[in-house]
């Protein structure tokens, strides 16, 4: 099977999700792939994409940590060149920061080792010949439901939804997104950025468990709600949420109140073991193995225990759980913070 890219899996997701279950007749149509092809899915994805509906996979739909770890991969293959001309074809995506402010500041400059905290993606610049400065500026990328980056080196035609298209001497960053929810921004020192990134919490893949467990406690709120909280948790969105929760075994409406030292450790080694795990597909896996990828086929069983899943809305969100291994949890037990 071709290898899956994060803006084929946000274009698919985009036209799939309304769909009913079963209806496989309308996902093959030769009009409905068209459509595909359209949002920039390569022919090689369309089978992935016409079963999607039908519980053959699950594509996710929005980018969350492991996706925008991808992207910083991919960004990384721009480290080193040279800015010779910014290309913005769509300002509606830019954040705090004019076009031409954004031509103007990065002439020239060169794109440095990018680094990711939750959901944002960091990008600084430097002059030729050095290393970054912490006086230089950087750019923030943040890719809210349907962004996505790409590194291009030869001749290929722009997509429709490529907002902004960063030129180098050796190819072209173009940063992709269909609903413009949030987009990039302009920091002009690493102080800035600081400001930027405190509005969040910790990055979930580098927490302790001690600080884990002191920024959840005292929240007293559901655990998925809690966990998706980005001034809480940077990283975590509704797919590895769910999926830290089963593995914990944690109703996903269980309080933080609820929980103890010994639940809170566990919860942390579920979550670090996820993220180790999926960060390297630059996704949220479906494998078979996971709960993610029993989620959306109807019918679906828990991968564990075989038992029908439940699902609900939890935190405003559509959540899934398997009843017998994430039992509700009515009482209370101690947790030293």
């Amino acid at each position: 099977m071709p290898k899956r890219d994060p803006t084929a899996q946000i274009a698919v997701h985009r036209l799939v999700a309304p769909l009913s279950r079963g209806t496989l007749k309308r996902s093959t149509n030769p009009a409905f792939q068209a459509r595909l092809l359209t949002f920039g899915v390569p022919r090689g994805h369309l089978h992935r994409a016409t079963h999607a509906s039908t519980g053959a996979g699950y594509v996710s739909p929005m980018p969350e940590l492991p996706d925008v770890e991808g992207f910083r991969r991919t960004l990384r293959r721009a480290a080193g060149r040279t800015l010779e001309r910014v290309d913005v074809l769509d300002g509606g995506v830019l954040r705090d920061v004019s076009a031409a402010e954004l031509r103007a500041r990065l002439d020239g400059a060169v794109l440095a080792t990018p680094r990711r905290h939750g959901k944002h993606l960091v990008a600084p610049l430097r002059a030729p010949g050095r290393r970054h400065r912490s006086t230089e500026p950087s750019i923030l990328f943040h890719f809210g439901m349907t962004g996505a980056l790409t590194w291009v080196t030869d001749d290929s035609a722009r997509h429709r939804h490529d907002r902004v298209v960063f030129v180098t001497d050796g190819g072209e960053l173009r940063y992709r997104d269909m609903r413009k929810l949030q987009g990039i921004r302009l920091a002009g020192d690493d102080s800035a950025v600081d400001r930027v990134l405190a509005r969040t919490g910790p990055d979930a893949a580098s927490v302790t468990v001690e600080e884990f467990t002191e920024r959840l406690a005292p929240t007293r709120r559901q655990l998925k709600a809690a966990l998706m909280d980005q001034a809480v948790l940077a990283g975590l969105g509704n797919l590895l949420v769910d999926e830290i929760l089963w593995r914990a075994r944690l109703h996903p409406r269980t309080t933080t109140a609820d929980l103890g030292d010994t639940d809170y450790r566990r919860l942390h080694a579920r979550m670090m073991t996820t993220l180790r795990q999926a960060s390297p597909t630059g996704r949220v896996p479906d494998h078979a193995g996971w709960l993610t990828g029993r989620r959306d086929q109807p019918g679906g069983s828990c991968p564990r225990c075989g038992a029908s899943l439940a699902r609900g809305r939890v935190a405003g969100r559509a959540t899934v759980w398997c009843p017998r291994c994430q039992p509700a949890q009515p009482t209370s037990r101690a947790c030293s913070v």
